[in-house]
């Protein structure tokens, strides 16, 4: 397996293959702020949650880094792991429910939500059929991650692997560190 490219995007940084990106916004707006200047052509970013965005725009940057952004493929796969989930928008879902008095839930709230739907809109966007998932881990374990990956080439299509952590915790903690891992 050999790393090609790498993508790290935190609430203060984006940064390229060791290269980092000039912004002026921070924490979620950072995320507004690189999509307009680097993407800016995926109307269906603005109705993702946090966690999405970040995977989606990581991976949009990693793409364009190895330069074969939106080239169809059968052979690349897109595993993504984190700790918290969907738990941004958990909270606020449970504050349009926890006053009985003002009870109004909103469902417009888990549009584009779930860990597994970055997967996905990586997968959508790029015409990828290989395998998608998205595992949720008590912590960061590169030791697993990279176990996870090995057995993903054991499948004889899988020939790269777009793969890494993607965590939010806040829409002010955050961070995703991406890898595009081709099969030697």
């Amino acid at each position: 397996m050999k790393v090609s490219q790498w993508v790290k995007i935190t609430p203060e940084s984006v940064v390229v293959n060791g290269q980092p990106l000039t912004t002026m916004a921070h924490g979620a707006a950072l995320l507004t702020e690189v999509y307009r200047a680097r993407v800016n052509d995926y109307p269906k970013f603005f109705k993702m949650d946090e966690l999405s965005k970040l995977g989606f725009l990581a991976s949009e940057l990693l793409l364009q880094a190895a330069g074969d952004r939106h080239e169809a493929s059968e052979d690349r796969a897109v595993i993504l792991f984190g700790r918290n989930g969907s738990v941004v928008c958990d909270r606020k879902y449970q504050q349009t429910i926890e006053q009985t008095d003002d009870y109004f839930p909103s469902p417009s709230i888990f549009v584009y939500t779930l860990p597994n739907i970055v997967t996905g809109e990586i997968a959508i966007r790029n015409h990828y059929n290989g395998e998608t998932a998205f595992y949720l881990l008590d912590r960061r374990d590169d030791e697993l991650i990279q176990q996870v990956v090995e057995s993903a080439f054991l499948d004889v299509t899988t020939r790269s692997v777009i793969c890494g952590w993607v965590d939010c915790e806040a829409d002010d903690r955050f961070e995703a560190y991406l890898e595009l891992i081709t099969k030697e």
